[in-house]
Protein backbone atom coordinates (compact mmCIF):
# COMPACT_ATOMS: atom_id res chain seq x y z
CA UNK A 1 0.00 0.00 0.00
CA UNK A 2 1.18 3.18 -0.90
CA UNK A 3 0.67 6.61 0.67
CA UNK A 4 0.46 10.07 -0.83
CA UNK A 5 0.15 13.50 1.16
CA UNK A 6 -2.06 15.84 -0.64
CA UNK A 7 -0.66 19.78 -1.41
CA UNK A 8 -2.43 22.01 0.48
CA UNK A 9 -3.87 24.24 -2.63
CA UNK A 10 -5.42 21.61 -4.89
CA UNK A 11 -5.49 23.76 -7.92
CA UNK A 12 -4.59 24.08 -11.37
CA UNK A 13 -0.72 24.43 -10.70
CA UNK A 14 -0.90 21.27 -8.63
CA UNK A 15 -2.93 19.22 -11.51
CA UNK A 16 -0.18 17.54 -13.71
CA UNK A 17 2.10 16.66 -10.17
CA UNK A 18 -0.58 15.12 -8.70
CA UNK A 19 -2.03 13.60 -11.99
CA UNK A 20 1.70 12.33 -12.25
CA UNK A 21 2.07 11.12 -8.97
CA UNK A 22 -1.43 9.02 -9.13
CA UNK A 23 -0.18 7.79 -12.44
CA UNK A 24 2.87 6.48 -11.09
CA UNK A 25 1.17 4.53 -8.24
CA UNK A 26 -1.11 2.70 -10.48
CA UNK A 27 -1.72 -0.91 -9.96
CA UNK A 28 -1.39 -0.42 -6.56
CA UNK A 29 -3.40 -0.07 -3.44
CA UNK A 30 -3.57 3.36 -2.33
CA UNK A 31 -4.05 6.11 0.59
CA UNK A 32 -4.72 9.73 0.18
CA UNK A 33 -3.77 12.03 2.35
CA UNK A 34 -6.10 15.14 2.69
CA UNK A 35 -5.65 16.19 5.91
CA UNK A 36 -3.68 19.14 5.01
CA UNK A 37 -6.20 20.44 1.89
CA UNK A 38 -7.51 23.91 2.11
CA UNK A 39 -8.86 24.28 -1.50
CA UNK A 40 -9.76 21.93 -3.78
CA UNK A 41 -9.96 23.20 -7.81
CA UNK A 42 -11.94 21.54 -10.54
CA UNK A 43 -9.31 20.48 -12.35
CA UNK A 44 -7.92 18.49 -9.10
CA UNK A 45 -11.27 16.71 -8.55
CA UNK A 46 -11.43 15.99 -12.24
CA UNK A 47 -7.96 13.99 -11.77
CA UNK A 48 -8.70 12.32 -8.27
CA UNK A 49 -12.27 11.30 -10.32
CA UNK A 50 -9.73 9.49 -12.96
CA UNK A 51 -7.98 8.03 -10.86
CA UNK A 52 -10.43 6.05 -8.65
CA UNK A 53 -11.90 5.45 -11.63
CA UNK A 54 -8.14 3.62 -13.14
CA UNK A 55 -8.35 1.80 -9.62
CA UNK A 56 -12.21 0.23 -9.87
CA UNK A 57 -10.95 -1.22 -12.91
CA UNK A 58 -7.77 -2.35 -11.64
CA UNK A 59 -9.37 -3.60 -8.55
CA UNK A 60 -7.28 -1.81 -6.42
CA UNK A 61 -7.88 0.16 -3.60
CA UNK A 62 -8.00 3.19 -3.48
CA UNK A 63 -8.81 5.49 -0.08
CA UNK A 64 -9.29 9.27 1.02
CA UNK A 65 -8.17 9.71 4.57
CA UNK A 66 -7.76 11.18 6.17
CA UNK A 67 -9.43 14.31 5.08
CA UNK A 68 -9.85 18.18 6.21
CA UNK A 69 -13.22 19.74 6.63
CA UNK A 70 -12.35 22.02 3.36
CA UNK A 71 -11.96 19.27 1.44
CA UNK A 72 -15.22 17.37 2.21
CA UNK A 73 -16.95 20.89 2.13
CA UNK A 74 -15.52 21.70 -1.70
CA UNK A 75 -16.35 17.94 -3.03
CA UNK A 76 -19.90 18.91 -2.03
CA UNK A 77 -19.99 22.09 -3.67
CA UNK A 78 -18.92 19.81 -6.94
CA UNK A 79 -22.27 17.36 -5.86
CA UNK A 80 -19.62 15.02 -4.39
CA UNK A 81 -19.23 13.07 -1.49
CA UNK A 82 -15.84 11.04 -0.38
CA UNK A 83 -17.59 7.59 -1.06
CA UNK A 84 -17.76 9.08 -4.99
CA UNK A 85 -13.52 9.02 -5.30
CA UNK A 86 -13.19 5.83 -3.58
CA UNK A 87 -13.28 2.58 -4.22
CA UNK A 88 -13.93 1.39 -0.55
CA UNK A 89 -16.27 2.57 2.51
CA UNK A 90 -15.91 6.58 2.97
CA UNK A 91 -14.12 6.82 6.31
Amino acid sequence: MQTISLAPRLDLSQASPLASALRDATGTDLVLDASEVTHLGGLAVQVLASAASTARAAGTSFTITPRSEAFDEALGLFGLAPGDLQTGEAA
